[in-house]
């Protein structure tokens, strides 16, 4: 008998588990993903998928149980990823970087904890000076993903966003312009003998480009305004097909207006809050029960009569013309809007890591330092200063001083 056999007898041998190597990291993030307490949001910003790939490249994630659950993705999920489960706000909100869907709401303050850093929505027209206050007192650096620009100079978590919001607003058009929801009671598009949905729309961006095609494959006749010639230009040439466009005038808008069955704003603002194009006046000579959305309502709205609403109770009427203003259109797609945010989050975080922190990532890369609204107390934004009279430094010449 071999001395390997001799062994076998006296002892039961078992294969045991190999742990799997994770990379560590001294520059290493720690990630809270909180579940979102804002009405009827269901997003998160990363998927387990995402959260794997961070903690293999060094970084912890704690994601408090059920924060994926609005989007359909389980518990467990981020557990098999790596994650770190917890069962309460405050112990997610020690980490030292939140990042979250929503700006933080009244109750979520006092959780934060003084010194880190919050990637979320600023949705600026929602909030007053007391907001920034707030974050300044705890010493909060906040970062607005909707400015962070990327390398080109786009803005990809709103480009992608409105990608989402042009493809569900005409879904939304057709469910409101319906019998069923006390609309018109046509259909949206056109069929044969029957003139087919006039549909309108404000701006020539990305909400605009996946609208209309969605509006003209359903055969509905389109015209969309922009204030730019270039900007129309652009979407035409990207569309690829020859349809109505014009500089936004009041004697041609207005008569398209009240003309149409549909009118979606979808004009983005330049510089802090979006323009008014159409008037309470304009709005009341629009054919009763017509349908109005508008996308811009998070940056303050295309329209005078437009207020803000929820998915519980999403649209309301004036001059008997049905207004759909919900801010976050894409939380009705969920898990698509979590997928695609956490593309935008997921590389920008591992570079973050690779380049030595939050800091870092700011002095290095311009186009991060343009979502940057408050760094360690104190406002960054000129804008956000100018409106709240309130004092603040230019971020360059702050983290100039500090490397």
């Amino acid at each position: 008998m071999t001395g390997f056999e001799e062994l076998a007898k006296q002892t039961v041998l078992y294969p045991q588990e190999v742990p799997l190597a994770v990379k560590t990291s001294k520059n290493g993030l720690a990630i809270g993903l909180p579940k979102e307490v804002s009405f009827q949001e269901n997003r998160i910003a990363l998927t387990p998928e995402a959260v794997a790939i961070l903690v293999r490249n060094g970084h912890s994630v704690l994601y408090e149980k059920g924060a994926g659950e609005g989007a359909k993705f389980a518990d467990n999920e981020y557990s098999e990823a790596g994650a770190q489960i917890v069962y309460s706000p405050k112990e997610v909100y020690d980490a030292n970087v939140i990042l979250k869907i929503e700006p933080l709401i009244d109750g979520e303050f006092e959780l934060i904890k003084p010194g880190s850093t919050l990637i979320s929505a600023l949705n600026l027209p929602a909030h007053e000076r007391d907001y920034f206050e707030r974050l300044n007192s705890r010493n909060i650096t906040g970062i607005g993903y909707e400015y962070i620009e990327d390398e080109a100079g786009g803005l990809p978590v709103i480009r992608t966003m409105s990608e989402i919001a042009g493809c569900t607003v005409l879904l939304i058009a057709g469910e409101y312009l319906s019998s069923s929801s006390n609309g018109r009671g046509i259909i949206l598009g056109g069929i044969t003998g029957v003139p087919p949905t006039k549909v309108v729309v404000l701006g020539a961006g990305t909400v605009a480009e996946y609208a209309v095609r969605s509006a003209l494959g359903m055969g509905a006749d389109i015209k969309v305004f922009d204030k730019h010639l270039f900007k129309l230009q652009r979407f035409k040439y990207a569309l690829g097909q020859n349809i109505y466009t014009s500089i936004i005038d009041s004697d041609t808008l207005t008569e398209a207006i009240e003309r149409a069955d549909v009118v979606i704003g979808a004009m983005r603002a330049e510089d802090g809050l979006s323009p008014i194009v159409v008037t309470e006046e304009m709005v009341a000579r629009m054919k009763p029960n017509s349908v109005i959305i508008d996308v811009a309502i998070d940056q303050g709205g295309n329209f005078e009569t437009s207020k803000m609403t929820s998915h519980k109770d999403p649209i309301f009427r004036t001059h008997e013309i049905i207004h759909y203003c919900v801010p976050n259109i894409a939380a009705r797609v969920a898990h698509t809007a979590s997928m695609a945010l956490s593309n935008i989050f997921l590389p920008f975080l591992l570079q973050t890591g690779t380049i030595g922190g939050i800091e870092e990532m700011m002095y290095a890369n311009r186009w991060f330092m343009k979502g940057v609204y408050t760094h360690k107390g104190t406002l960054t934004n000129a804008y956000i200063a100018k409106k709240f009279n309130m004092r603040y430094k230019d971020l360059e010449l702050l983290l100039a001083a500090r490397f």
